[in-house]
């Protein structure tokens, strides 16, 4: 069996904290603007992404991938995954 390692690739990220400061600076961040369910408590985003239309919860991290894509991503693999530059 061949291993590989993961390129390093610096990434573009801000976190959903659920508030309307929140969606402000997600609307700067991605090409469209989240959709934010403030009915709900904690309040989810949801954002298009290549699979799709999905779900980020607060906490949640929206990553601006290598091609300008986005994508959610759950803390928890954010911390394993990704340092601060």
């Amino acid at each position: 069996m061949t291993q590989y390692r993961k390129k390093p690739v610096v990434i573009e990220a801000v976190q959903w904290k659920g508030t309307i400061d929140s969606v402000i600076e997600m609307e700067n961040f991605l090409n469209d603007g989240p959709q934010a369910d403030f009915t709900q408590n904690p309040v989810p985003m949801f954002i298009e992404t290549l699979e799709g239309r999905m779900r980020a919860d607060v906490g949640d991290w929206v990553i601006k991938g290598v091609k300008g894509e986005f994508y959610p991503c759950k803390p928890d693999i954010f911390e394993a995954t990704y340092e601060k530059v």
